[in-house]
C-alpha cells in the first residue's frame, strides 16, 4: 500500500460505508463529485449495467431475474448430477444456463429440469484438481507467469503469462506434472497489481497513511460487527478510522488468501447497503455465489460503480507482493484504491475486490475478487442482512 497525501482531503468525501451512525445519510456516505476515474453517473444497478453491459433498461432487469433463476438452477443441477456433474455456466444473451456433465447418462435427468446440458471431457472437480497441482509448484514459478485459473466454458484451465513469455508457462506445467492437454496458455497485457491505498466500498484509513475498502457488514462468533476486506490491507491489530469511528483489524491473512475482518471498537453501527456512490444504496439479502458468465457490480471510492461478467472461479494470481488462491475473475473495471471493495450481484454478495490490471478509463480490464463465503467460513463469521 502507499501512503496517502491527499488524506485530509479526502477524509469528508469517502467515509465506509454499512458501518455509518444511520442508514445511507447522502450527506455522510456520498462523495460530493463523482469519484476519478468514473466517466458516466449510473444511479442504479440497472443503471450500470446498461452502461457498462451496454443493455437497455428491459434488457438489464431481465438479465437480473434470469440470473436469479439460474443460481437456483445450479444447485438444483448440482444434486440432480451427482457425481457426473462438471459445472456450469451462464449465457446472458440467451439468458440460458449450460450444465457441463463427466458422464452423459445423466444428461436426460439434468434436461428435463429445463437446462441445456453438454458432456465434457474434464470438468469442474478436475480442473480444480490441475489448479491445486500448480498451486503446489507456485514456489518455484517464474516471475513471468501471472496466474491461472479453471475455465468452465473452455472445459480447461488457463495459464497467463507476460507477453512474449510462453515456454515459462509450458515450463510450469511441465515442473508441475499437470497433463498439457488439460491447459491453454494465454498472454497477458498486463501484470496485476494490488489494488490499496483508497477505499473500495467507501472509505476507512489504516493509521494515519494508507486507505482501503470496506466490503461487507459482518459479526464475528462474540456477536460483535465490524467489516470483511482485503487482505492486503492490514495486519492483524492495525488501528482503522472510518469517518468518525474506528475499529481494528482482528483477522488478515495475506498472501494465500486476500482476505480479513475489521472489528468495530467505536461510533460504528452495522447496515446491510453498498453505496452505489450517487446517494443511492444496494441492500445486501444474502451471499448465494453467481454463476460463471453473470454480471456482477462492484463499488469502489476511485472509480464509483462498476460492472461486468464473471468469467472464471478458482483463479490464482501472482501479485509481485504475494500469490492469492481461489479468487474470482471478472471483467469489472477497477483501480489502485479500490481495494477491499464489495461486489454484488441482484442482493447477494459476492466477495472483495483484491487487484488486477487494466483501468475504467477505457480498453479491457480483469480485476479479481476474494470470495466472501471464503471468508465468512474461515473465520466463523455471519454476514449481516439488516
Amino acid at each position: 500500500m502507499r501512503t496517502s497525501p491527499i488524506f485530509s482531503a479526502l477524509g469528508a468525501t469517502a467515509l465506509t460505508f454499512g458501518l455509518i451512525a444511520s442508514p445511507a445519510p447522502a450527506s455522510a456516505d456520498s462523495p460530493t463529485d463523482a469519484p476519478q476515474g468514473a466517466p458516466d453517473r449510473a444511479d442504479t444497478q440497472s443503471e450500470a449495467l446498461q452502461r457498462d453491459l451496454g443493455l437497455s433498461s428491459a434488457e438489464a432487469k431481465k438479465l437480473l431475474a434470469n440470473e436469479t433463476k439460474a443460481r437456483k438452477l445450479e444447485r438444483t443441477a448440482r444434486k440432480a448430477a451427482g457425481d457426473a456433474f462438471g459445472g456450469a455456466v451462464y449465457d446472458q444473451s440467451s439468458g440460458k444456463l449450460t450444465v457441463s456433465l463427466t458422464d452423459a447418462s445423466a444428461t436426460e435427468k439434468v434436461e428435463a429440469m429445463g437446462m441445456r446440458t453438454r458432456v465434457v471431457e474434464h470438468g469442474e472437480e478436475q480442473l480444480d484438481e490441475v489448479v491445486d497441482e500448480l498451486n503446489g509448484a507456485e514456489d518455484t514459478a517464474p516471475a513471468e507467469v501471472t496466474g491461472w485459473y479453471a475455465d468452465l466454458e473452455d472445459d480447461s484451465v488457463v495459464v497467463t503469462a507476460l507477453p512474449g513469455e510462453t515456454k515459462a508457462a509450458k515450463d510450469l506445467v511441465a515442473d508441475a506434472g499437470v497433463d498439457a492437454d488439460t491447459v491453454r496458455i494465454e498472454e497477458a497485457s498486463e501484470t496485476p497489481e494490488l489494488y490499496a491505498d483508497i477505499i473500495g466500498g467507501l472509505a476507512y484509513y489504516i493509521g494515519n497513511r494508507s486507505r482501503c475498502s470496506v466490503g461487507f457488514t459482518a459479526t464475528n462468533s462474540s456477536g460483535q460487527h465490524g467489516f470483511v476486506t482485503a487482505g492486503h490491507c492490514g495486519n492483524v491489530g492495525d488501528r482503522v478510522t472510518l469517518g468518525n469511528g474506528t475499529g481494528v483489524f482482528q483477522y488478515s491473512r495475506f498472501p494465500g488468501d486476500d482476505m480479513a475482518f475489521v472489528r468495530a471498537t467505536s461510533n460504528l453501527s452495522p447496515t446491510n447497503l453498498v453505496s452505489m456512490y450517487n446517494g443511492s444504496y444496494r441492500e445486501v439479502r444474502g451471499s448465494n455465489e453467481a454463476n460463471v458468465g453473470a454480471s456482477v457490480c462492484r463499488s469502489g471510492s476511485t472509480t464509483g460503480w462498476h460492472c461486468g461478467t464473471i468469467e472464471a472461479k478458482n483463479q490464482t494470481v501472482r501479485y509481485p507482493q504475494g500469490t492469492v488462491y481461489g479468487m474470482t475473475r471478472t471483467t469489472v473495471c477497477a483501480e489502485p484504491g479500490d481495494s477491499g471493495g464489495s461486489y454484488i450481484s441482484g442482493y447477494q454478495a459476492q466477495g472483495v475486490t483484491s487487484g488486477g490490471s487494466g483501468n475504467c478509463r477505457g480498453g479491457p480490464a480483469t480485476t479479481f475478487f476474494f470470495p466472501v463465503n471464503d471468508i465468512l467460513q474461515q473465520f466463523n463469521l455471519d454476514l449481516y442482512t439488516g
